[in-house]
């Protein structure tokens, strides 16, 4: 360092030092100017901020009020755990060690001791969970059975599914779940002989459900759906319910503007119910699954393309009625799809998947299983869909190596399923080492997937799960 620059420094230094003496000085000054409750205030302690110009101010730091040092000491002189029976008995502990367990090992574990009890019961340990009530089940003493409900209100589950259900049973579980109304969104009805005047009870004192799912309700009639069902109501399930027909899809259609996920599997469900939705579900309703609805032909496909252009999510499972003619209405017009699901369409050909290779350039998720038409010719038209994520061709009986040869090169394949083909050989299958992103591959019911084949898999693709 040069003599200049050690000058300077120097001279600066001693500046500094002037400036800081002045100061403590002046403030000596004011202090003594304040009388006793000044100089009570210079017993604080002080810190010191140098200013962009090289000065030093002094800014007195009072100390914290003491109830918050008190809690400040007691936090940091918590002794930690010596003994595994300290560690099992410490909450910090054990809220994080709860997670490892699944729920219903958590249920189990709710019962060893208080401690235990009162940590698994936040909410936090049951997001997503659903418990499944089932009403024969249950007990008959009003005591025990008030207890269990203040379980789930104070787990926080806002979701509940009821098995085997009555109208009175419907009207205890809402009774005890009065106070807490609000907290239910979701409910489920499964395998219940709940009547219309059960449904009317639980949708009036419920107010805020917006999930609903009936399955195996054969009480419940098409003038109970229109009496009570909730306009806020954003998903709707029904299945296996033997009352439900076109009037029900006129029901959801003028009572539900809301809805954005449909699911219905109905027997006796034509092609002019899926003309009855307005023009603001067209454009909010996005999620649309009809499983098994026999009645359905490609009439009903133009009714769904024209009254809900918007969909993402379409599944025609099991209305075997559909041919290619309705695929490639599907194709050419709801271009948004991401999800299709033809499985157990009899009625498609290759053809069919030649619509959907050249038209919906955003699917990801393509269903075939049980399309035993579906050839090597339509695989090799789906290999040019860069965008598809998930193949299903279970049971797609006339697969060949031939396809796989295009499966190749379907490089951002994630899940694949060619269970049930029983044509492919072994060597087929160990090609498939070429898809480098696939995280699933399920070869159950496949012959040549014998175990050196499988073994060599997932020696070869060792981030996939292989199903065999």
């Amino acid at each position: 360092m040069s003599t200049i620059k050690r000058a300077y420094m120097e001279i600066s230094n001693g500046i500094r030092g002037l400036r800081f003496r002045s100061e403590q000085q002046s403030q000596q000054n004011t202090s003594a100017a304040q009388g006793p409750q000044g100089s009570r205030e210079t017993q604080l302690p002080q810190r010191f901020n140098v200013n962009g110009n090289g000065t030093m101010n002094v800014r007195i730091v009072r100390s914290p009020k003491p109830l918050i040092a008190r809690k400040i000491r007691s936090l940091f002189s918590k002794s930690q755990p010596d003994t595994i029976s300290e560690l099992f008995a410490d909450e910090r502990f054990l809220s994080k060690f709860f997670f490892y367990f699944a729920p219903e090992e958590r249920g189990t574990l709710c019962q060893v001791c208080r401690l235990w009890k009162n940590v698994l019961y936040h909410p936090k340990f049951w997001v997503d969970v659903t418990p499944i009530i089932v009403c024969r089940e249950l007990s008959r003493n009003d005591d025990q059975r008030c207890r269990f409900y203040e379980s789930l209100q104070h787990r926080g589950f806002d979701t509940v599914c009821l098995f085997g259900a009555t109208d009175n049973e419907v009207s205890d579980f809402v009774a005890h779940f009065q106070t807490y109304k609000k907290q239910i969104k979701a409910v489920s009805l499964r395998c219940s002989n709940v009547t219309d005047t059960g449904m009317e009870v639980l949708f009036k004192k419920l107010p805020c459900l917006y999930k609903v799912e009936l399955s195996g309700c054969n009480e419940i009639t098409e003038t109970g759906l229109w009496s009570c069902l909730n306009p806020k109501i954003v998903s709707l399930t029904i299945s296996d319910c033997i009352n439900v027909a076109d009037d029900t899809v006129g029901a959801i259609a003028q009572l539900l503007p809301s809805l954005f996920e449909l699911n219905l599997q109905a027997y006796h469900v034509t092609d002019a119910s899926l003309a009855f939705f307005s023009a603001k579900q067209g454009y909010i309703l996005s999620i649309l699954r009809l499983h098994s609805c026999w009645e359905i032909t490609n009439h009903g496909i133009v009714n769904i393309v024209h009254s809900l252009p918007n969909l993402t999510v379409l599944s025609m499972s099991g209305c075997s009625k559909i041919t290619d003619d309705g695929v490639e209405l599907i194709a050419e017009n709801l271009r948004k799809l991401r999800s299709l699901d033809l499985s157990w369409c009899p009625r498609i050909t290759d053809a069919s998947l030649e619509y959907i290779a050249c038209d919906l350039s955003q699917l990801e998720e393509l269903i075939l299983d049980r399309c035993s038409r579906v050839s090597d010719i339509g695989v090799g038209y789906l290999s040019t869909m860069t965008s598809l994520r998930r193949l299903f061709l279970r049971w797609c009986t006339q697969i060949r190596d031939f396809s796989l040869k295009h499966i190749y090169s379907m490089r951002n394949l994630r899940v694949l399923s060619l269970a049930g083909c029983t044509l492919v050989s072994g060597q087929g299958l160990c090609g498939l080492t070429q898809l480098h992103n696939l995280d699933e591959l399920e070869l159950t019911n496949c012959p040549s997937a014998t175990r050196e084949v499988c073994l060599y898999l997932r020696e070869n693709m060792t981030h996939c799960l292989v199903v065999d």
